[in-house]
């Protein structure tokens, strides 16, 4: 198969990680041949030539300093209308894909968590508009479902100001590219939302059972995505995000706190995130397959009414897959130009056309 063709339609850049491939996999399942893209010629071709699609090679760096880049690398992403962005950690990989789409009057979508991320994206609106380009970050189980469940509370209670969204999963697990970003950011402390600014707050901030549909799980504050996106989603000011925990690792976070501050030098967290090599790479097909994942969410007003609403959708790594190929379908289908959160984008409801699973009570 031809490295290069002029009439590409989208691209998967990070194809051979654990989340890109299953993403690659699925395409060519449903009849579609994206473009294979990622830094090792090797591992993506030998991918590519699997799925009889084309491919391409280049390291990130290349598109930022293209003064020195090969000839072979300014044409990168020529003839790509889009590009499906799957590298992490995103907090250093979003900025050049992003700029290079922008360049290439290419549509940006990601799979990012990162609230840095988010913002910086959301900076480049005025951008995308002038260019012609969507802008969506956060198109898989971060931040899709709770996004949307943020929009639809929004709807109940218009005049919310405070918004507390919350996520349990049963079964599954975490890819060694997702722990890598934890590790990134674990230095750096927990982020809530406090009258429209993003706040950084000690981890284990608030600490409280939340009532989900299969029953009351503890959680503490995690800086989730949503933190962000909420807030361009819905207005509403006042954001907290949940994980469930159980409560002895809780505990034992409380007594070794002062290891993850550790985290915020460099060197620790590199040699956090090589220790991750030797884990598994990601939940394994009957994982996937059995893991679901549920969601509470409560929004407030200045007069203390208040409505709370469920969410149960599947295993997180199972929704990115299809969230990410639902997002790349429908922008390549009807491009709206600017940056987008997925809800505000593409509505409430999109969470339930892309898993026929999802229940919401």
């Amino acid at each position: 198969m031809s490295r290069y063709h002029v009439h590409m339609s989208w691209m998967i850049y990070g194809a051979t990680g654990y989340t890109g491939e299953l993403i690659a996999r699925e395409a060519v399942a449903r009849g579609e041949r994206p473009v294979l893209a990622g830094r090792s010629a090797s591992k993506v071709e030998a991918l590519a030539n699997e799925l009889g699609c084309e491919w391409r090679a280049f390291d990130l760096d290349e598109l930022s300093n293209r003064a020195t880049a090969q000839p072979r690398n300014r044409t990168t992403l020529e003839g790509v209308q889009l590009v499906l962005h799957c590298a992490g950690p995103f907090i250093h990989t979003s900025k050049p894909m992003v700029k290079a789409c922008l360049e290439a009057g290419a549509h940006y979508v990601d799979i990012t968590g990162e609230i840095a991320v988010f913002e910086s994206v959301m900076r480049r609106n005025d951008e995308a508009v002038q260019r012609g380009v969507t802008l969506l970050p956060g198109a898989g189980f971060d931040v899709v479902p709770t996004d949307c469940l943020a929009a639809m509370l929004k709807e109940k209670l218009p005049d919310a100001n405070e918004l507390w969204l919350a996520f349990h999963m049963a079964r599954g697990g975490t890819s060694r590219g997702t722990l890598k970003t934890m590790i990134e950011g674990i230095g750096i402390g927990g982020a809530i939302r406090r009258d429209g600014k993003i706040v950084v707050v000690p981890h284990l901030y608030d600490v409280r059972e939340i009532p989900f549909s299969i029953g009351s799980r503890l959680c503490v504050t995690i800086p989730w995505g949503d933190v962000s996106t909420a807030y361009h989603t819905t207005g509403i000011p006042n954001i907290r995000t949940y994980k469930s925990m159980s409560p002895r690792l809780v505990g034992r976070l409380r007594r070794f706190g002062w290891i993850t501050r550790l985290a915020k030098f460099g060197f620790v967290r590199r040699m956090m995130q090589k220790s991750v090599d030797r884990s598994a790479p990601g939940p394994n097909e009957t994982e996937r397959g059995e893991g679901r994942v549920y969601l509470w969410g409560r929004v407030t007003n200045a007069k203390r009414d208040e409505v709370t609403m469920r969410m149960e959708v599947r295993e997180g790594y199972s929704f990115t897959v299809i969230s990410a190929l639902a997002v790349v379908r429908e922008i390549l289908q009807s491009p709206r130009a600017g940056a987008f959160t997925p809800a505000r984008l593409f509505g409430s409801d999109f969470v339930k056309r892309v898993d026929e699973t999802c229940v919401v009570s």
